[in-house]
């Protein structure tokens, strides 16, 4: 048994046992990585990493290896988790804020650059909301997570058809949203 289910094991016999702290330790910057890359905010992505390692204590046995890697089961919960947040009233609100303010950009950037990858990026983001569960499952953890689309078949337990289908459909439906916003 390798060092992670050992850890996996004591903690869902003792929820709060030390190996959380080692599980923590191991999947926080990964996790960390893959909110940062879809919020770009630094104190939220802090937030939502730590929702997401309290709700991996409280579910953890739930956790059935047999199903998946915990790092597959991590990242499940991780995109449920972001599809909560983009729902919520919060998101919706800071949207209407920071399109209220100017954006104080840090010195030494192209303030035209920053400002139009932020705004490609918000778009980006918004219609990856917009999208149905299953579909911004895959683009999350194919974007996001650079996971391929052979692993996210397997995690999902879909056929690898229904993966590459369902993600080039979406890409094919954003970049038509996105050009069709330029030329309107």
């Amino acid at each position: 048994m390798d060092s992670e289910q050992h850890w996996i094991t004591k903690l869902k016999r003792n929820g709060k046992d030390p190996a959380a702290n080692r599980l923590v330790s191991k999947y926080y910057k990964e996790m960390y990585a893959f909110i940062y890359k879809q919020t770009l905010d630094a104190e939220l992505s802090l937030d939502l990493a730590q929702e997401i390692f309290i709700s991996m204590l409280k579910s953890i046995k739930s956790y059935d290896s047999g199903k998946a890697s915990f790092r597959t089961w991590i990242y499940k919960l991780a995109s449920h988790r972001l599809v909560d947040y983009y729902r919520s009233k919060s998101y919706r609100y800071m949207q209407i804020v920071e399109s209220l303010e100017d954006y104080e950009l840090e010195d030494g950037h192209d303030p035209a650059v920053s400002l139009e990858y932020k705004e490609e990026f918000e778009q980006i983001v918004s219609l990856v909301n917009r999208l149905d569960a299953a579909s911004q499952q895959i683009l999350r953890l194919k974007l996001f997570g650079e996971y391929t689309l052979q692993e996210i078949a397997e995690s999902e337990q879909v056929p690898l058809s229904t993966v590459k289908t369902r993600y080039y459909a979406a890409l094919k439906w954003i970049r038509k949203q996105m050009e069709g916003d330029r030329h309107g």
